[in-house]
């Protein structure tokens, strides 16, 4: 499972000109799932955002997490991270997990940081979105599952 976490300002994503999820300070996920995760990935990878401590403190470090701060979370689902593109001009998505399974995780990965406090929002799974964010900072982190924390 791979995330790239953005710290945003605000963070929004639309489908079909609809707003479908949006947060202002915190954490924009977009979330990648690969055939082999399983759930344990999904809650290790949502424990590490949550946890992270990378909103700045009174003295201008990073070293508040985004509970710490008040801070929200959005979620899109973005198989597109897991596209190879080391062979030839068109990336291939041999190692993205079947839809159901990517749903499957998606969600798990959702209800474990919500299940920690965290405001959540969601994109739409398999949907065509349109996400616009602030980035602060710029702040912009990669995790993947497979590197164990």
């Amino acid at each position: 499972m791979k995330a790239v976490l953005q710290r945003v300002c605000r963070a929004s994503v639309t489908v079909s000109g609809q707003v479908v999820g949006q947060i202002d300070r915190g954490l924009l996920v977009l979330l990648g799932v690969e055939k082999d995760d399983t759930l344990s990935d999904a809650q290790q990878l949502a424990d590490r955002s949550v946890q992270l401590r990378i909103f700045d403190d009174a003295d201008g470090k990073m070293n508040l997490a985004l509970a710490d701060v008040g801070g929200a979370m959005l979620v899109v689902s973005q198989f597109t991270l897991l596209g190879d593109c080391r062979k030839g001009r068109r990336p291939s998505f041999i190692e993205a997990a079947p839809p159901q399974l990517a749903e499957q995780l998606y969600e798990a990965f959702v209800a474990a940081v919500g299940a920690q406090g965290i405001a959540i929002a969601t994109g739409k799974f398999r949907a065509d979105m349109q996400v616009e964010l602030v980035n602060d900072g710029p702040v912009t982190l990669l995790l993947d599952s497979r590197k164990r924390f």
